[in-house]
């Protein structure tokens, strides 16, 4: 199952759960880190045009680490980053008992990471914070509001637990260009649709298992079919045509006809 994320489509974040999920099949516990982040990322870039969102995890390391993970991210002209105060091992955000480094070293690793940029709007930068479960709900917004003052160009407080922390997050940072995550299947966060996240403050919402976990179980039902004996179901498969438009052979097949026919 290592590399359908090429073939996904809506290609918006590439990093974190979902990645390290689908490409390595493996958990978000600090497994995976940049070299394999960058291999994965160019090879999504180059199956798509849409903009990519990277997640850095927490750097990788000190100020140094995280000015070459950035200048790594521009050079493969990433639209936008962000990175974690967790400190390492991280773990994915919506598992239990992480812990946060102090947020002056936060800090340093956000005017690290906005200086790396050849220009301001070169990388987009969003700082996320982890604080609100291992701190409590004060601590995570003065960090927030640490970070923006920072240079952060967003914030991203991770796992708000109802509505009225996700509330309460909008209003502090309103004005303010703002994330969290929804993650179908289990996250702690609720549901909302798009338009209720926007009334509450929130411009971007990152959504990391919402494919992944519908193909994980669409690619158990197909390998329990293959075990019973039972042919394909063309009622929840794509047929031969349809994969191949989706992967662009029309476009492969002109070029060969162009030059060398």
């Amino acid at each position: 199952m290592g590399n359908q994320d090429e073939l996904w489509q809506l290609k918006r974040l590439a990093g974190g759960f979902a990645l390290v999920g689908a490409r390595y099949c493996q958990p978000d516990i600090d497994l995976i880190h940049l070299g394999e982040r960058r291999a994965a990322v160019r090879d999504i870039m180059a199956g798509s045009s849409l903009p990519v969102l990277v997640d850095l995890d927490d750097g990788y390391g000190d100020v140094k680490n995280v000015t070459f993970a950035v200048r790594c991210m521009e050079a493969m002209r990433v639209s936008a980053v962000f990175i974690e105060d967790q400190r390492a091992p991280k773990k994915c955000g919506q598992l239990d008992d992480k812990e946060v480094i102090p947020a002056d070293e936060m800090v340093a690793k956000i005017r690290a990471a906005t200086a790396a940029r050849s220009s301001p709007g070169a990388v987009y930068f969003i700082a996320r914070t982890d604080a609100l479960e291992a701190e409590g709900m004060r601590k995570a917004l003065k960090r927030g509001e640490q970070y923006l003052e920072a240079g952060a160009d967003a914030l991203y407080v991770e796992g708000p637990r109802d509505d009225k922390e996700l509330e309460e997050i909008g209003k502090t940072f309103k004005g303010a260009a703002l994330a969290t995550t929804m993650m179908e299947g289990g996250g702690k966060t609720p549901w909302h649709p798009p338009s209720e996240f926007a009334e509450m403050g929130y411009s971007m919402i990152l959504y990391p298992t919402s494919i992944l976990f519908r193909a994980a179980r669409a690619m158990e039902r197909a390998v329990a079919d293959l075990r019973a004996g039972r042919r394909l179901d063309m009622k929840e498969a794509m047929s031969k045509d349809e994969f191949m438009k989706l992967v662009g052979l029309e476009y492969w097949q002109g070029v060969e006809k162009k030059f060398h026919p």
